[in-house]
């Protein structure tokens, strides 16, 4: 009986002690795991979001291939997920990202404003825009171009041809400032949203609709039916993450997430995934710009 007793306590006290290892093990594991969350300059941007958990992120909402709502209501697109890259390197979850309808128009008073943290909505980098908000990237070089009804049915040829003919676009573009430089003789007919253009040119009020190639790609592979570009693409340029005027630390994190997807293939997979589903060649990250 002694003996049994004996064995019994040894038993426990091995249990016992496997217990307390297992246990300061898992301590380890999840102060290591702590450890590995990103750590920010105190009072940065990048710490004030990674301190709430959440991030205010202006997008736009009609934009096949780039910002749009599928049938879950959830958006997908290229500018979505480069906003997923830069928001996992502040260790956020796409959950703790709360969507702000943006249009061309409201980029920059939203920045200002402070009623978003950043914008990523096709916003073309132009000297004009860096006087009120700070760009980070480039993240994709790009150009304009027309799209027309199926057919072509006015016999458009490129920019030029658009000269007295009501021309739709939207207010604030990048396409705007290029239909007033390339055919300064068109009519042009102003909306806050692409989808304004789109039934503009459905039911013949507009000839064409001018604005990015990227956009228009979108749009032209989900209703190939209906419309067609003319592939005359003109005024290239480059498109950048808005965000407050002069943060320039919130500027060196983003281009540092940008460069480090663009080298482990996921600015690739995320093009593939989206824009290159319209047709568009893949065209790797642009050099970026200093932030200033």
């Amino acid at each position: 009986m002694k003996s049994r007793s004996i064995t019994a306590r040894s038993a426990a006290m091995t249990l016992l002690g496997v217990a307390l290892v297992g246990t300061a093990l898992c301590g380890e594991i999840s102060s290591a795991a702590a450890d590995t969350k990103p750590s920010f300059p105190a009072g940065s941007t990048m710490e004030k979001l990674a301190t709430a958990g959440k991030i205010r992120v202006g997008v736009k909402f009609d934009q096949p291939g780039l910002s749009q709502k599928n049938l879950r209501g959830d958006l997908e697109g290229f500018d979505i997920e480069i906003v997923k890259v830069i928001t996992e390197g502040l260790g956020l979850k796409p959950g703790d990202i709360e969507w702000i309808e943006t249009s061309s128009s409201n980029r920059e008073p939203f920045l200002q404003q402070n009623k978003v943290d950043m914008v990523v909505a096709s916003y073309g980098v132009n000297e004009k825009r860096k006087k009120v908000v700070s760009f980070a990237g480039p993240y994709v070089t790009n150009g304009q171009d027309v799209m027309v009804r199926k057919g072509n049915p006015t016999g458009l040829k490129d920019v030029t041809s658009l000269a007295g003919q009501k021309t739709c676009v939207i207010n604030g573009s990048e396409g705007q400032a290029a239909v007033e430089k390339y055919s300064p003789q068109a009519d042009m007919v102003g909306f806050d949203v692409i989808s304004k253009c789109l039934s503009a040119l459905k039911n013949g009020s507009v000839v064409g609709v001018v604005t990015n190639t990227h956009i228009l790609a979108g749009l032209v592979a989900k209703d190939p039916q209906d419309f067609e570009l003319l592939n005359q693409p003109f005024a290239a340029g480059t498109w950048g993450i808005g965000i407050a005027h002069g943060d320039t630390a919130f500027c060196k994190f983003i281009d540092d997430q940008l460069t480090k997807a663009a080298g482990d293939g996921v600015y690739e997979k995320a093009w593939a995934d989206t824009v290159g589903k319209g047709g568009l060649t893949f065209r790797p990250l642009p050099p970026l710009e200093p932030c200033a």
